[in-house]
């Protein structure tokens, strides 16, 4: 393990220019306004000018925020290491909010994988 990682210091997401954003997770969990946990976040992206209906384009700006924002790690389970990434994210409406994007690098993979996202 090498300092950056100790430290917990800002680097960019490992294989972020591949990152993977289910579009499902982004419609039904995301932006899903009757999901017991998503709802409150759905809030959130809806104020920004994201709907279900082009659910496509919060995962465009997503992938985009995880190449752009600053990582950290966020720790380690049983099938790869989990990663923070913070920065500003401008909606359709032109609304900008700072946003927390997990994203989980899977033990064997080079593309990590979008696990939520929530304002930050």
């Amino acid at each position: 393990m090498d300092m950056l990682t100790k430290t917990g210091a800002e680097m960019k997401l490992p294989g972020a220019e591949s990152a993977i954003v289910d579009e499902q997770k982004v419609r039904e969990y995301l932006l899903g306004e009757s999901h017991p946990v998503g709802r409150f976040k759905a809030a959130f992206f809806n104020s920004l000018g994201y709907s279900t209906v082009d659910c496509e384009v919060l995962a465009r700006d997503l992938a985009a925020h995880a190449v752009d924002g600053a990582a950290s790690e966020a720790g380690r389970n049983d099938y790869g290491t989990k990663y923070r990434v913070r920065g500003t994210l401008e909606g359709p409406t032109g609304k900008r909010a700072q946003v927390v994007s997990v994203w989980i690098l899977l033990d064997g993979e080079a593309a990590p994988r979008l696990v939520t996202a929530y304002p930050g």
